[in-house]
Parts: structure tokens; C-alpha cells; sequence
């Protein structure tokens, strides 16, 4: 397949009709009887639930219209994959949070990415219970976007909060179910930290609207859960970064595994290295 690069400005003309296939994805998603549905797990003990391979079929057939000579990286379909990737292709979590979905709770999100040379460049990450996403294309502002069904019923620009000034708190997104010493420790050095708890990528949101200043994960996740966040962080005004302040990459490894050892989402990028 002939190497296909997506800019900023091409990205732009997809970035209605993939957000009305992630709102599908998300249909799809609710529409599972969660009390009587089936969960399997997976070779790495996560589970995989039949709403993840009903968004995921749905988030398939889409692009392979929209976009058929496009690459997909799908968390349900990493057997297809072979990295490292050239030029663009789609980076797919159809849903993540599966831990908090299986729980009956609401923060569970469908999320794409656009990637163009190992960098994320257009993000969704939709939360369809809550019937919100935000979205993105770096160097294209950002938004966030209520929606009722398959209706978008509100639309606003949004963008991330500037460093915390001299007595004010942080405000740190934290995981419901991965947290790790490192993160909290992380967290703890901030002047007055306050936690907000969130479960899967609506921690990006929640970094993207101001609503937060930082996000770190000193653990390894899969590139699928932070891609699209990546980008709607970015493109909102902040950052996302290894550990130690550097930039991230996606799927330029064959021998990666498709595993972010670790990361920090940063509202202001002023705030890049501020331990």
C-alpha cells in the first residue's frame, strides 16, 4: 500500500464524518445490555466485553470507507498491525475504560486518533454516556461537543489552563483504576495539589476544557488509549510527554509492543519540567 501522508489542513475535512462514526461507536456501546452481556479477557488479564468488538466493527467499516488506504492500529485488532507505520494512519481504542464500563459507571470513552509521522495530529475522545467529546487537530483549536443520540447539540472552543500562579492549587486528573506510587508522588509535589478522579481518556478532556493542570501516568499504557487524548491536549494548547519532558512517539517500533512506559498531559506546556 502506497504511503499516504494526512496534514493538518486535510485532516480538517474528516473530522466531521469521523466524529459522527466515533458518536455511532458509542451507540453501538450503549445499547449493550450490560448485566447480561459476555466478557472475555484477554492474553494480558484485561477484559474485552461485546460492546468493544460492536464499536469496534462499526469504527472499521467506517474508515475503510472514509479512508480505506489509510492504516488502522485498532486495540481489538493488533494482529493486523505491523509497525513501525509510515506517513499517517488511524489509532483506535473502541472502547476504553472496559473496566469501568463492566462496573457500571459512566467515564468509558470511544477514541481516535489521526497519527502522521509518529505524532498524533487529530483527536476524539467521546464519552457517550455523558454525552460529551472533545476533539481536535493540532494547530486547529480544539472543542468541546454535547450531543444528544447521534444530534451534536452544542459546540464550544475550549482550551487548557495556564500554570497555576503562586499559592493557587494544582489540579490533578488521577485514575480511578491505575494508580501507581509514582504518579501520586508526582501529584503530591505540586503545591496544594487537589485530585479529581476520573476513569479512561475523559482525564484528557478534563486537561483539554481547564478543568485540570496535569495528568501523569509513571506506568505503562497502550498507545491506543493515549493518542487520541494527545491530540485534542495539544490542540487545545497544552502537552503530553514521556516522563522526563520529552516527545512522545507512536508506532515507530516494531519492538515496542504498542506500550507508553509513561506520560504527563500538561494544560500549560510553560509547565514542562516544573518538578
Amino acid at each position: 500500500m502506497q504511503v499516504r501522508i494526512i496534514d493538518a489542513q486535510a485532516a480538517s475535512g474528516w473530522m466531521e464524518p469521523l466524529t459522527a462514526l466515533v458518536v455511532k461507536a458509542g451507540e453501538a456501546i450503549l445499547a449493550v445490555n450490560r448485566a447480561a452481556m459476555r466478557i472475555d479477557g484477554k492474553q494480558d488479564g484485561s477484559p474485552v466485553t461485546e460492546a468493544d468488538l460492536a464499536a469496534d466493527r462499526i469504527i472499521a467499516d467506517g474508515l475503510a470507507q472514509l479512508a480505506g488506504d489509510v492504516p488502522t492500529l485498532s486495540e481489538e485488532r493488533t494482529q493486523l498491525a505491523s509497525p513501525p507505520f509510515q506517513g499517517s494512519f488511524f489509532l483506535i481504542d473502541p472502547l476504553d475504560g472496559t473496566k469501568e464500563f463492566v462496573a457500571g459507571r459512566d467515564e468509558f470513552t470511544v477514541n481516535l486518533a489521526l497519527v502522521t509521522d509518529g505524532v498524533p495530529l487529530l483527536g476524539i475522545v467521546s464519552a457517550p454516556a455523558l454525552g460529551l467529546l472533545w476533539r481536535g487537530i493540532v494547530g486547529h483549536g480544539a472543542e468541546r461537543v454535547r450531543f444528544n443520540g447521534a444530534t451534536i447539540t452544542a459546540a464550544e472552543p475550549i482550551r487548557t489552563r495556564k500554570l497555576p500562579t503562586r499559592g493557587e492549587p494544582w489540579i490533578a486528573a488521577v485514575s480511578r483504576s491505575h494508580g501507581d506510587a509514582r504518579s501520586e508522588a508526582f501529584i503530591a509535589s505540586r503545591p496544594n495539589a487537589v485530585r479529581i478522579t476520573c476513569g479512561s481518556a475523559v482525564k484528557f478532556g478534563r486537561i483539554a476544557e481547564g478543568s485540570a493542570d496535569i495528568y501523569p501516568r509513571f506506568g505503562p499504557t497502550s498507545e491506543w488509549d493515549v493518542g487520541a487524548g494527545c491530540a485534542v491536549v495539544t490542540a487545545a494548547g497544552g502537552k503530553v510527554t514521556d516522563g522526563k519532558g520529552g516527545e512522545l512517539r507512536f508506532s515507530q517500533r516494531s519492538d515496542t509492543g504498542f506500550i507508553i512506559p509513561e506520560f504527563i498531559a500538561w494544560g500549560d506546556p510553560q509547565a514542562v519540567g516544573c518538578y
